[in-house]
């Protein structure tokens, strides 16, 4: 493998001036790597003066020293093997600092750029329907009392902000029946009680309590799912049919 200068970078947003890394295995805080050839876990330590960042192929002469982010980063010269390979086994690896790979990142970024411009194309050619559905989905508002323009300006702020998450809901097979949910509440044929622990029917002929929202669960997601089994299909079908 042909060896070639590296540099790290601290994955935080706001990197401190100064970061030092754990060096060695210590109780306080067990440096460790797990060996699946061995099926054993290897402590690792940083020496300058030793071949490797393993504690069991090192001598006894092991000269342990800091190794310290500047500014959120930390060049590695080529000269300095050892140091590498004890960076790529570390445990914070890939959780607070990572390698900085000028390729992957151009990867990625135009990955994410492309998906923006998918996102962006697809939320300037939507209908008004499908505009309207999701705007019931991904911001639960009822979209009646907005123009057409506010619609559409909203859906595009969206597609920019978070791409895949909008092509996600886009290409849902479930969008509309999602938005009908949402609908159930907005016309007031559904409503919740008692903090959003209970949901009642509100129709001419029907005020009876249709199901109570377990603790912890979202209640939209509880009430769709209910809709959609064989003991919420009558209620479905009940409810479609008072829409206006």
């Amino acid at each position: 493998m042909k060896l070639k200068d590296k540099t790290y970078k601290l994955t935080r947003d706001a990197a401190p001036l100064c970061y030092i890394l754990p060096t060695r295995n210590h109780k306080r805080f067990p440096l460790l790597y797990f060996d699946e050839k061995t099926q054993t876990n290897r402590a690792l330590r940083y020496a300058r003066n030793q071949n490797s960042p393993f504690e069991d192929e090192q001598d006894g002469q092991a000269i342990v020293e800091p190794v310290i982010f500047e500014d959120g980063f930390l060049s590695v010269p080529r000269t300095n093997p050892v140091l590498q390979e004890f960076l790529h086994y570390h445990p914070y690896n890939g959780v607070r600092f990572v390698e900085i790979d000028d390729k992957k990142d151009a990867e990625q970024e135009l990955e994410q750029m492309n998906m923006e411009a998918d996102a962006l194309h697809e939320a300037r050619n939507l209908s008004v329907e499908d505009l309207e559905n999701l705007t019931r989905v991904l911001f639960e508002r009822n979209p009646d009392s907005l123009s057409t323009a506010e619609l559409k300006r909203d859906m595009i702020r969206y597609a920019k902000a978070y791409p895949a998450d909008f092509m996600k809901a886009v290409s849902d097979p479930n969008l509309s029946y999602e938005s009908n949910i949402q609908k159930f509440f907005d016309q007031k044929l559904l409503s919740f009680r008692n903090n959003k622990k209970e949901v009642y029917f509100n129709t001419p002929s029907n005020k009876k309590r249709m199901l109570m929202i377990p603790f912890g669960e979202d209640p939209m997601y509880v009430v769709s799912s209910y809709l959609k089994s064989d003991d919420g299909l009558d209620a479905l079908k009940m409810l479609e049919n008072q829409l206006s």
